[in-house]
């Protein structure tokens, strides 16, 4: 075995990118589902003309769902514009 294999073979489970990345976006997933299933009152809430009446645990999905959409999308768009200046 040389020793670029055994530093591959030895790397420890948290020292790999991909899952020091995940770590952060878990933790805060997991707050965020916590706080908003927590808060179970029902509220009214304007969207743009109509007053809607629902449980706040859903408007505040509702966002979260949006805010990682829109995560999701400009992370996508900035690794596509860097892949195109490469290559």
């Amino acid at each position: 075995m040389t020793q670029a294999t055994k530093d591959k073979a030895h790397k420890s489970f948290l020292s790999r990118p991909t899952v020091r990345r995940l770590i952060p976006f878990t933790l805060i997933t997991a707050i965020a589902l916590i706080f908003i299933f927590e808060n179970r009152s029902s509220v009214e809430i304007r969207l743009l003309i109509p007053m809607v009446t629902m449980p706040l645990w859903g408007a505040l999905l509702i966002a979260w769902a949006l805010g990682i959409l829109a995560c999701a999308f400009t992370v996508h768009r900035r690794s596509n514009r860097h892949a195109r200046r490469q290559g």
